[in-house]
């Protein structure tokens, strides 16, 4: 059990229920490698983030066949729900702090909600029409990116952690999804299909956090993860063909590298903090 309180998500092959692989954090701060690991959960997945080292939020079906969002210690004992029991969904628990955002359809369409660490104070963020979701905390637990489809595609958006200011960052001429902010708190990366074909061109960018200054990092790529000193980013790719694999590259997009090779999906990268 504590060996799955390591792991950062996971994810189903279409129409199967058979975990796929992924990257959880790595066993040493010094090198810094995302280290590979089997998901060995049943439809119980996203162990995100810890709090201080010590307590871990995830989302789970375990309960009613919907996802909720739970609580334990880092050693798989004292598992809480924390969000309400009944039909509708509660997924992708991200933690900054005191406070927990994730995202649910308890009041009809996806929408961004945070929360207290003890499942009290809920407090619903966004109330635009289509689909709001994949909260990311800024560093310094000030800002959310999160995607949405109120304006048509996907795109990204950025507002403060009270739910103000919320404002558009991508450009809107195609799907963007997967924010992820560098450790300074100044860039945003995220995976756009700008490119056309979404299956093929989907790519990894960068952006100042107030969206301007886009840069392209990569032909093929999503799921992007900052390394903590902010100097590399890992991703997702297909790029040589067949399956899926981890690939690692300097921030500014030189220097790929491919560190996985197994026939199989290997994704949703994670650095130890």
């Amino acid at each position: 059990m504590a060996s799955k309180a390591e792991y950062d998500g996971c994810g189903w092959g279409y129409g199967t229920a058979k975990p796929w692989s992924h990257y959880g954090w790595g066993d040493s701060r010094c090198d810094e490698r995302p280290m590979f690991v089997d998901h060995l959960c049943a439809y119980e997945c996203k162990a995100c983030e810890r709090n201080r080292g010590n307590r871990i939020v995830f989302t789970s079906n375990r309960d009613s066949g919907s996802f909720a969002i739970f609580v334990m210690n880092a050693d798989g004992t004292g598992v809480t729900r924390l969000s309400s029991s009944g039909p509708a969904s509660s997924r992708k628990p991200t933690w900054c702090g005191a406070r927990i955002a994730f995202y649910s359809n308890r009041d009809g369409d996806y929408e961004i909600y945070v929360m207290n660490a003890d499942g009290t104070g809920v407090t619903r963020l966004t109330f635009a029409q289509g689909t709001d979701a994949n909260p990311a905390w800024s560093p310094n637990c000030a800002q959310i990116a999160f995607v949405s489809t109120r304006d048509g595609k996907w795109q990204v958006y950025v507002m403060n952690a009270d739910g103000t200011a919320q404002t558009r960052l991508s450009d809107g001429t195609a799907d963007d999804s997967d924010p992820a902010w560098s450790p300074d708190g100044s860039r945003i990366a995220f995976r756009s299909d700008r490119g056309g074909n979404a299956a093929i061109n989907a790519a990894i960018y960068v952006m100042h956090a107030d969206g301007t200054e886009v840069t392209r990092l990569t032909n093929n790529g999503r799921e992007p993860a900052w390394s903590p000193d902010g100097n590399r980013i890992a991703f997702t790719s297909n790029r040589d063909g067949g399956y899926f694999e981890i690939f690692v590259m300097n921030a500014d997009g030189t220097g790929v590298i491919r560190v996985t090779d197994n026939l199989a999906y290997n994704g949703v990268a994670a650095w130890r903090r």
